[in-house]
């Protein structure tokens, strides 16, 4: 009997950044073929795939990816799953829509849970006149006009927070969804 197949993507957290983590696609893309994974697509090297699987268990399967990871390149990368449906929601939902125009400058957050305890006067503290962040279920929306890499409040939200993140701009995020889309697997 053959299972249905569910379009994911992958988004990898630490992969070839900063000379660690190093993981070419190519390489990649072999990793999650064992698995068993098809239709299998890269987009830059940061870590999105996207992918059809049978398994309905993302949350299992991206614990299973990261581990086949670890055995065959020596370091295991958080890896969240999402589904096309909760990427458009995110998207859809953005509280900065400012933002979308300069692209690099907005950030999705996506979170492995809802976070039970946030601390948002933490993040708010961080936070530079110019930068606006919001947190929505589990996904947390900064728009920092400024760029990231010096953001202090981009750099601390995860620990106050309480929860594993990883996030992409709003320009890798619609490609991701015009990827999903031109598959037929997404809104």
């Amino acid at each position: 009997m053959l299972l249905p197949m569910n379009s994911s993507i992958a988004l990898f957290r630490g992969i070839n950044v900063g000379g660690r983590g190093k993981l070419p696609m190519k390489e990649l893309v072999l990793v999650l073929e064992r698995l068993g994974l098809r239709e299998i697509r890269t987009f830059i090297q940061s870590g999105n795939v996207i992918f059809q699987s049978p398994a309905a268990d993302r949350a299992q399967l991206a614990r299973t990816i990261g581990a086949a990871v670890r055995a065959s390149h020596g370091f295991e990368p958080l890896v969240l799953l999402i589904d096309p449906n909760r990427l458009q929601k995110a998207m859809l939902a953005n509280p900065f829509p400012a933002g979308e125009a300069a692209g690099n400058t907005l950030h999705l957050g996506f979170l492995e849970r809802v976070p039970p305890h946030p601390d948002l006067e933490g993040i708010e503290r961080l936070r530079t006149p110019s930068e606006r962040f919001e947190l929505k279920g589990d996904v947390f929306y900064l728009h920092a006009p400024d760029g990231i890499g010096r953001s202090r409040l981009a750099n601390g939200a995860e620990r106050l927070l309480g929860v594993s993140m990883t996030s992409r701009n709003w320009n890798t995020l619609s490609k991701l969804r015009e990827m999903t889309r031109a598959e037929g697997g997404g809104p």
